[in-house]
């Protein structure tokens, strides 16, 4: 037994010691309170960095991209600065360069000297026949020449501009035409070369006859000038026979965007023919012919493409394989579209090769009016073999509701097309009810469409429904029709959904056109039906038939004519 002395000792040695221990405990609940607090300021601290940098990563990084803007775009003006001073470098050349000459003042006055002695003391005249071999060598050089520097400059740089050849019109945003990869570039080459050639050849002829008067006698002069541009001017005129050829060979083939290549070159020689006329006074008739030959031959050329064009679109058959799955617009509408689009920028040149086949009376002595009336004619027949071909293709298809897609994509094509260019303006000058006749068509195509729906809407719709008292209890019959209503507009629904969602409607604005006024007649009719017996107790199972809500058949509509919904 522990003496109660030392129990009392011991009994104080433990009290101390938990004092002390509490004391610590206290002090460390003290830290960890301190530490706590210190945490919280520390994570309310770092919050508060973290929300200034992200306003200020905010801030920063659009004047960033701003800044990289604004030095994208000095480059930008440095380059454009640096090609201008490259540019404005060449327009003081043409000062900087001497005037091009024959020969030098003096030795031409030698060889004028030389020839008047030659014909006053009636020495040999055989001169005459040697200066005009040697300058007609050197007329056909400087044109074959020029026609060389031509391409090889076209091939390095591009194909330059030419004043005689507008700029080609933009192609259509529902289809583009197919090109053959650089065919359509060489052939642009070869018609700018030959319009620069043929302006260049009376540019050298006029400079070779006033060369010629200077030196030549006066009564030798017009048969040596005939004999001098002889083979220059047959040049042209072989190489314009080889593209009216070209051109025969392309409308056998039907390819006719390459005989579009006629036009701007009959133009430019219509041009230059009063030119032609001038120079060519007093050479023999054979060679006054020549050009006006080939421009009877051009203008024949190209009337018969242009008539040929007509009846192949008329007459390209309905295959099945060349029909559009989703009735989007046809190749061949883009086509006819797109050529009677680059006849626009040769009006002119195109009505008057229409113009040309005419056996009237009026046409010997047409004008620019007749011309104008003649392709506007020509356009309308274009456009009504087309609708025609249309028509029959669209019988192709075995579903109307297709059919009627297929028609209405591409009369608003044709609409579109003609309203966006001047093609309208011609088309209205002999047939001004052509845009409400189109929008007439477009109209019953769409209301040929939405009969195919009659057979989801004739399920619910009011006159087709059987008459049911209210509050009293249905029959099995009753139930039965009611959920052979349900069934036959859900599968309807589904059915054309699924069908007509891989149709095509491109034109936005019709496309949601044509959904909205589908939708509204769909939710109004199929919303009466669930109101009226959406709360009938017809079946068990109401999920069973009543399948979709008013909103959720709107948004089925909503993806028609969308594969990728």
């Amino acid at each position: 037994m522990i003496p109660p002395q030392e129990a009392s000792v011991r009994r104080r040695e433990i009290e101390d010691k938990l004092k002390q221990e509490e004391e610590t405990l206290s002090f460390i609940r003290d830290s960890l309170e301190k530490s706590d607090q210190l945490t919280k300021n520390m994570v309310s601290i770092l919050s508060s960095f973290e929300s200034r940098l992200m306003k200020l990563e905010n801030s920063i990084i659009p004047v960033h991209k701003q800044t990289e803007n604004l030095q994208r775009l000095q480059e930008n003006v440095e380059k454009t600065l640096s090609c201008l001073d490259h540019v404005i470098s060449y327009y003081h050349v043409a000062q900087e360069d001497v005037a091009l000459e024959h020969l030098p003042e003096s030795v031409l006055q030698d060889v004028i000297r030389i020839s008047r002695w030659l014909v006053e003391y009636g020495r040999n005249q055989d001169f005459m026949n040697v200066y005009y071999q040697i300058r007609s060598s050197q007329l056909d050089r400087s044109i074959k020449g020029l026609k060389e520097h031509f391409h090889k400059s076209s091939s390095s740089s591009g194909v330059p501009y030419s004043p005689a050849i507008p700029n080609k019109r933009k192609d259509t945003p529902t289809k583009k035409p197919v090109k053959r990869p650089g065919r359509d570039d060489m052939l642009d080459v070869e018609t700018d070369a030959y319009i620069h050639c043929v302006s260049a050849f009376v540019k050298l002829a006029q400079s070779e006859y006033q060369l010629l008067a200077d030196i030549i006698p006066e009564h030798h002069q017009k048969k040596t000038f005939d004999s001098l541009i002889q083979d220059a001017l047959d040049g042209l005129m072989l190489e314009g026979e080889n593209i009216v050829s070209a051109a025969r060979k392309a409308i056998v083939r039907h390819d006719f965007s390459t005989v579009l290549t006629v036009f701007p070159i009959l133009r430019h020689l219509k041009q230059t023919k009063p030119e032609f006329d001038q120079v060519l006074q007093g050479t023999a008739a054979s060679t006054k012919n020549k050009l006006p030959g080939l421009i009877t031959s051009m203008e024949t050329i190209g009337a018969k493409a242009l008539e040929d064009f007509a009846d192949n679109i008329k007459n390209d058959p309905d295959k099945e394989y060349n029909m559009p799955k989703d009735g989007t617009v046809h190749e061949l509408t883009s086509n006819a579209i797109l050529f009677l689009q680059q006849l626009l920028d040769f009006q002119e040149t195109a009505g008057a090769m229409l113009a040309s086949q005419e056996t009237s009376s009026s046409a010997t002595s047409y004008s620019s009016e007749f011309s104008k009336r003649l392709l506007s004619t020509y356009i309308c027949k274009v456009l009504g073999n087309l609708q025609l071909n249309l028509l029959s293709k669209s019988k192709v298809y075995e579903d109307p509701a297709l059919s009627a897609i297929f028609l209405h994509n591409n009369y608003n094509y044709i609409l579109k097309s003609l309203e966006k260019s001047e093609l309208i303006q011609l088309v209205a000058v002999t047939q001004k009810t052509a845009e409400r006749s189109y929008r007439e068509h477009i109209e019953q195509q769409i209301q040929t469409y939405q009969r195919s729906w009659l057979k989801v809407t004739d399920y619910i719709a009011e006159k087709n429904l059987p008459v049911f008292q209210p509050g009293v209890k249905l029959r099995d019959k009753e139930r039965q029709i009611i959920k052979e209503r349900f069934k036959g507009f859900n599968d309807g629904l589904e059915e054309l959904c699924k069908i007509q969602k891989a149709w095509a409607i491109p034109d936005t604005e019709q496309r949601d056109r044509i959904r909205q006024a589908q939708k509204t007649i769909v939710k109004e009719t199929y919303g009466a039906f669930l109101q009226k017996f959406g709360s009938v107790p017809f079946t068990k199972n109401p999920e069973k038939y009543i399948k979709y809500g008013v909103e959720q058949v709107g948004d089925m509509i909503d993806r028609l004519f969308d594969t990728s919904a």
